[in-house]
């Protein structure tokens, strides 16, 4: 089976590439500023590991297939922000130029083997109770497989 963390890190490389704006890792991405690392400006992203599957022979065989999931969650200050951010994110993770993905998910020892968009806020973002922040949730599996 694969380890996680790579695909984890390999998928907020691939979604800070496809939307350039900041992505981080169950928290709120920070960035090099003036003063040392400062949290991020809205738009951003946030990917948060979800429960897994797993396919094949038994979990200590190192063949065993993995499908990793996640939600990536689009912050901004306004709707049509994170439905821009949203419309980035899926295309960088799932979508497609004619028969290749748009954009590579490079995994050290392991190989995408597919990537799924499982859930869509569907043009429907959740607004905090102070109005300030307006968010959209996307899930994605990615499954892989040992190089």
């Amino acid at each position: 089976m694969s380890a996680r963390l790579p695909v984890t890190r390999a998928l907020a490389a691939l979604v800070e590439n496809a939307t350039a704006r900041p992505c981080g890792i169950g928290e709120l991405p920070r960035v090099e500023g003036k003063s040392g690392w400062e949290p991020a400006s809205a738009p951003y992203t946030i990917l948060d590991s979800l429960p897994a599957e797993f396919d094949g022979p038994p979990l200590w065989d190192w063949h065993a297939d993995a499908k990793w999931s996640y939600q990536i969650t689009s912050v901004g200050e306004r709707g049509d922000q994170v439905e821009w951010l949203a419309d980035r994110v899926r295309a960088g993770v799932v979508g497609r130029t004619d028969d290749r993905w748009a954009h590579d998910l490079r995994v050290p020892e392991a190989r995408v083997i597919d990537r799924e968009l499982t859930y869509d806020a569907g043009g429907e973002p959740s607004v905090s109770a102070a109005g300030a922040i307006v968010s959209y949730v996307q899930r994605v599996t990615i499954t892989v497989t040992p190089a």
